[in-house]
């Protein structure tokens, strides 16, 4: 098996060590929120006052970038408001 580095394994494990019954869309969502993880990692609070509109804009980009795969791994897993 080819060596992957750190942050490709986690995805790997995640999607690879769901349990067997799962669908596929399960892995799939699995994967997709190790990878949000990993690239977009969830930050603590929101900066608090004192921070620059440049950091502050780029906290939201990361949120947003984290919540839409995040939305995606939900909706594979039929996780959306329409189907709860």
């Amino acid at each position: 098996m080819t060596d992957f580095s750190p942050i490709t394994q986690a995805v790997w494990n995640a999607a690879y060590n769901t349990p067997e019954d799962c669908p596929y869309e399960h892995d799939l969502a699995a994967a997709l929120e190790a990878a949000a993880d990993q690239v977009v990692p969830e930050r603590a609070k929101a900066i608090k006052g004192g921070c620059t509109y440049e950091q502050a804009y780029s906290a939201a980009v990361h949120y947003d970038i984290r919540n839409r795969l995040l939305a995606i791994a939900a909706e594979l897993r039929g996780n959306t408001e329409d189907n709860q």
